[in-house]
């Protein structure tokens, strides 16, 4: 990988921590280019009261220095408001047992009772409290980072949701739905379809259960040729699809039509090549979703996941209890009702994060200048060819 990170912190520890190395030097970044997406990842119709407790803000603690980067690691720092309610509940000193909120019973559908077996952990608290979708606040931050280098480099993207809870949106996708879809309280293109979204999430609320959905991101902009077909690990929609699968309660991941296009004979499925003078090469659809054989082909990226409802259910699923292995409910966390509008946005920027590794890997450079200039370059060559 050409751009790295590694994040930290527990859902109730102090914060979340991350240091992304390879970034250009000479970025234009702040605060307020990760701030605006901390926001949507919080916001959404169904969120918890957790939501609003925090109110994530990213603290730049290296790697940025009068509104660039410097080249060096970036380290970023995003505090947790509710750690003062967790002091001692969280503390890493060495205490007795039973620790107070001590979590015994595993809930089904969560890493809890895997992940005890897995670490010999009891208290199922320690592994909860890093499986939690906390942990994604963090990762948007390194996404938003990413977004602002491909935003340099002529890319723009956008995260939706086409279907939640078995309610599809009939107003069919367009960049001109941009704002539309930023102003919907579940990230829809079709206002009839939110409301009876908003329906179903109030009923899901009162009867103390969850719900799912379908995801989507775009992006329009990128070059072709990113990724490579040479070589397993480097194929970019493998890579796509292991940073999709990793975020929680994602199930099942495409690009482009994928899962309809198994259905259908070659005729129907593949994309026809065409050019002229003006565009250079385009397809006339784009059923591959802006990917082939391991690459981008210069058409839209889309990139789709479907998103499984929440773990923790206010009326608890049957469990059994690690310590004393009798039969119980399984535990309840303070939780959201859905986080569909919430993953959207966690798509989007994990996404980005791929793409802007595949950049920096195709195009190298030490600055922006540097990568801006091999990219333009490679964009006259390629519509040349």
């Amino acid at each position: 990988m050409n751009l790295r990170f590694l994040s930290a912190g527990e859902s109730h520890g102090p914060q979340l921590t991350a240091v992304v190395d390879g970034l250009p030097a000479g970025l234009p970044l702040s605060a307020d280019d990760v701030n605006p997406w901390l926001k949507k990842r919080q916001g959404g119709y169904g969120r918890g009261r957790r939501m609003a407790i925090e109110a994530d803000r990213v603290f730049f603690a290296a790697g940025v220095r009068g509104g660039r980067t410097t080249g060096a690691p970036l380290a970023l720092v995003i505090e947790n408001r509710d750690w003062k309610n967790w002091r001692e509940i969280m503390d890493p000193a060495a205490g007795n047992w039973p620790r107070k909120k001590a979590l015994t019973t595993p809930r089904p559908g969560h890493a809890d009772l895997t992940g005890g077996i897995k670490y010999g952990h009891k208290d199922l608290r320690d592994v909860l409290e890093r499986a939690s979708a906390r942990e994604t606040a963090m990762r948007v931050a390194v996404g938003a980072i990413a977004h602002k280098l491909l935003s340099e480099l002529g890319v723009e993207s956008i995260g939706y949701v086409p279907e939640f809870a078995g309610i599809a949106s009939t107003v069919p996708f367009s960049w001109e739905l941009r704002e539309t879809i930023e102003t919907s309280q579940v990230r829809m293109t079709d206002p009839e379809a939110e409301k009876r979204v908003i329906e179903a999430i109030d009923r899901a609320r009162e009867a103390g259960d969850t719900l799912g959905g379908l995801l989507e991101a775009r992006f329009r902009g990128l070059v072709p040729g990113l990724g490579s077909y040479t070589q397993y690990d480097r194929k970019l929609d493998g890579r796509i699809a292991q940073m999709v699968m990793s975020i929680p309660a994602v199930k099942g991941v495409e690009i482009g039509e994928g899962f309809k296009n198994a259905a259908l004979p070659g005729s129907q499925v593949h994309d026809a090549i065409y050019r002229d003078d003006e565009r250079g090469w385009y397809r006339s659809s784009n059923r591959a979703g802006g990917l082939e054989a391991g690459m981008t082909n210069g058409e839209e990226l889309v990139v789709r996941a479907a998103l499984k409802p929440i773990a923790t259910l206010m009326k608890p699923l049957h469990s059994v209890d690690v310590v004393s292995h009798q039969e119980a409910d399984a535990a309840r966390e303070r939780s959201d009702v859905t986080a569909v509008p919430a993953a959207s946005v966690i798509l989007e920027a994990l996404t980005a994060i791929v793409l802007a590794d595949a950049y920096l890997e195709k195009f190298g450079g030490d600055t922006l200048d540097e990568i801006k200039e091999r990219v333009s370059a490679y964009r006259r060559r390629a519509r040349e060819y």
